[in-house]
């Protein structure tokens, strides 16, 4: 190759732009493996920190490899790294999800795509600034100019991942996207240099080329009705709704004999409409009637609607705030016909309010802003149902809590299982004192607290936690048939006695109808087995020592 500097200045320029669009892609498919692998595997700080290390240690490989590959090959190599992170990094989310449903060896195609992205990636830096050195200056300029513009490429990146594919794309959409970009560069890199001369034109490159493209023009096109068939294997019923959220994968499926509608996040199942009521309704009816008062109630969770729908049986509430992570989720629980009839159209009860990611206007010292259903914009409560004067206010449960003020007569936290770090701190010590600031001196609330008999340690954690935070607690389970033994936690403020609260079990009486909950049914759930509330373990679940997500994951198995 022939040091041209002078004439081929632009190439230099040229060479910095892939780079930067190169380090653009590179951390997106990245990011897209460790999505993937937290989807399927669970717990994602874990499956981030391994995607992430087993990339940096393949990109290693690949910067090794690139030492033995000949000058004159160069740009030649770089347009076949490109072209074959196109096609890999396109097709490996499809290709993984289909190992994932139809074989027991899915982690292994799993990692054997993130190491072959990484050994690309690792190519890319060093061949990009071998083939710059003929057109920089010196040393220094390449390195500077090269590595800059990888990083700052990364950057870009990580904001087109986050604010634009997690929010807006399918996984498999932003691969295929990802794709066409790295293609790009590789047809731009093999026009340019073939004009210039560097390049020997024959048939094999362009031939490969318009192969690549056609590839992922058809996966692009195609991959939502994939998506769908793929996903299909993984669950005993028809999918009638699949949708990947900001925060969570929603599925939907309806086995049409039964009516039996079966409502999942991230593969885990929320509710069965068979049996649905053997949870929702001993959740809600015990504690809403062991309250002295009941006219303001807090939901943490529960964006399906169902709890809800119970706490609206009751004419003494006067308002329920509903606060849920992910407004697709309301979203759907509002508009989606097959939600609507289970959760009876709770969400159109004008005593609701919504809080989610579309109903709050950030600023500095505004006051809260909340999405009524009345108007399709945020509008300003009237002073009596203002909740909070707040500076940032988030979705996030835990920084609601820190933000808002006020209290509720009744709080019922129906919070996704323990499985992840971001969930897991949802049942820490530091969430129920936050909790317990907003719990009205006479108020009580209901944790829902996975099962006591196939997650027994992970149930008398979240019991400890509790009392580790001031509460006084009552455990109480039930069978639902979809999910096993299920338990939940009645907890207080310690200045009322638990004999009174007892007293109160005694004489309880449910006014509102029910398909399953009775005084009697309820009285029969404070019953557990021998030594079923016993254990050696003395852990409580901290933000800084998350006991419960080991306990949790260690059971996990069982739930599944």
């Amino acid at each position: 190759m022939t040091k041209t500097r002078s004439s081929l200045s632009f190439a230099s320029v040229l060479l910095c732009a892939c780079m930067f669009a190169s380090g653009a892609c590179g951390i997106i498919l990245e990011y897209i493996q460790a999505s993937l692998a937290s989807m399927i595997l669970g717990n994602s700080f874990e499956q981030w920190a391994m995607v992430i290390g087993l990339m940096l240690f393949w990109m290693g490989f690949g910067s090794l490899i690139q030492a033995q590959i000949p000058k004159k090959y160069l740009i030649y190599a770089f347009i076949w790294v490109e072209t074959g992170l196109a096609l890999v990094g396109g097709f490996s989310p499809t290709l993984t999800y289909i190992s994932y449903g139809y074989t027991a060896h899915y982690i292994l195609v799993l990692y054997f795509f993130v190491s072959f992205i990484g050994i690309m990636i690792g190519l890319e830096i060093p061949v990009i600034i071998r083939i710059n050195n003929d057109f920089s200056k010196e040393l220094s300029t390449n390195l500077g100019n090269i590595l800059s513009a990888d990083y700052l490429g990364s950057l870009i990146g990580s904001f087109i991942f986050v604010f634009i594919f997690l929010r807006f794309t399918p996984i498999t959409e932003a691969a295929f996207l990802t794709a066409g970009a790295n293609f790009f560069l590789a047809f731009v890199t093999f026009v340019y240099f073939s004009k210039k001369g560097l390049l020997k034109t024959g048939f094999l490159v362009p031939a490969v080329m318009i192969l690549t493209f056609c590839a992922i023009s058809y996966g692009y096109l195609n991959n939502r009705q994939w998506n769908i068939k793929i996903e299909q294997p993984l669950y005993d019923d028809p999918i009638i709704l699949s949708k990947t959220t900001q925060y969570q994968h929603i599925a939907i499926t309806h086995y049409k004999p039964f009516d039996e509608v079966r409502l999942f996040l991230n593969g885990n199942l929320q509710f069965c409409s068979t049996d649905e009521q053997r949870y929702h309704e001993p959740m809600v009816h015990p504690v809403m009637n062991l309250a002295p008062i009941k006219e303001r109630v807090l939901i943490l969770g529960g964006g399906d609607g169902c709890a809800l729908r119970e706490v609206l049986k009751y004419k003494e509430v006067k308002q329920v705030l509903l606060v849920d992570l992910d407004p697709e989720m309301t979203k759907l629980a509002q508009t989606h016909p097959v939600l609507k009839r289970i959760n009876q159209d709770a969400f159109k009860d004008s005593r609701l309010v919504t809080i989610s990611g579309n109903g709050i206007i950030q600023g500095i010292n505004r006051r809260l802003y909340l999405e009524t259903n009345k108007k399709k914009h945020p509008i300003k409560q009237p002073e009596p149902y203002k909740l909070a004067d707040v500076k940032v206010m988030n979705v996030d449960a835990d920084k609601f809590l820190s933000d808002v003020s006020g209290y509720w007569d009744v709080i019922i936290i129906d919070m996704p299982d323990p499985s992840t770090p971001e969930l897991t701190k949802l049942y820490a010590k530091e969430f129920y004192k936050k909790v317990k600031q907003h719990l009205s001196q006479h108020g009580l609330m209901v944790v829902q607290a996975t099962s006591p008999y196939l997650a027994k340690e992970s149930f008398l954690c979240i019991g400890r936690t509790l009392e580790s935070a001031a509460f006084d607690i009552l455990p109480f389970h039930e069978n639902v048939p979809s999910f096993g033994d299920w338990g939940w936690y009645l907890a207080w403020y310690p200045n009322i006695q638990k004999a009174k609260i007892l007293d109160r079990i005694e004489k309880l009486t449910i006014d509102v109808p029910t398909r399953f909950i009775t005084p009697e049914v309820f009285r029969s759930e404070l019953i557990f087995g021998k030594d079923v509330l016993t254990t050696t373990n003395k852990q409580i679940n901290t933000i800084l020592y998350p006991a419960l997500l080991s306990l949790y994951n260690h059971e996990s198995w069982l739930l599944d």
